[in-house]
């Protein structure tokens, strides 16, 4: 099987999570009107534990890409906001229950972020580009937040 990328939008990432970037007019402007606030962009969301911030280093992939491992967090959202102007590769899949569906890739653009639904399907943090720094604002807590599955055939992602 083959995907092929399709852009980031909000519209189109709706089903999965929220996308955070500066498209718009700012909410506001503040420190002395030298920065333009986009507020509230991801709807966090954590069952029993807290907000934590910790630093991803991942090594930067290629397209086409071959789609292996698909996972999911029961316990609360995660978001994806890399540390340079580099696209990356977000990978999702409809939920079927206790199993992913169709799978849909998206290509970010420069700029963006992203925050995945609590218990959304996804593919593993993707760069396409070095230095793969993101920082990633997640659940903290005790209980098993984390469900992976492994494809039995490997899906192909090219780019759009």
């Amino acid at each position: 099987m083959v995907i092929r990328t399709q852009p980031l939008t909000v519209k189109a990432f709706a089903p999965y999570g929220d996308v955070l970037d500066c498209a718009g007019s700012p909410d506001k402007l503040i420190n002395e009107g030298m920065c333009s606030r986009f507020h509230d962009r991801a709807e966090l969301d954590f069952e029993d534990g807290r907000a934590g911030v910790s630093i991803f280093h991942a090594v930067p992939r290629a397209l086409p890409y071959d789609l292996t491992l698909l996972e999911r967090h029961p316990l609360g959202s995660q978001t994806f906001i890399p540390m340079s102007f580099d696209p990356f590769l977000v990978i999702v899949a409809q939920d079927l229950g206790n199993k992913p569906g169709k799978v849909t890739a998206f290509l970010s653009a420069p700029g963006q972020a992203i925050n995945f639904h609590k218990g959304t399907w996804h593919g593993v943090l993707t760069p396409l580009a070095a230095p793969g720094l993101f920082a990633v604002v997640d659940r903290i807590g005790d209980g098993a937040n984390l469900e992976e599955f492994r494809l039995d055939k490997p899906v192909m992602i090219e780019r759009g």
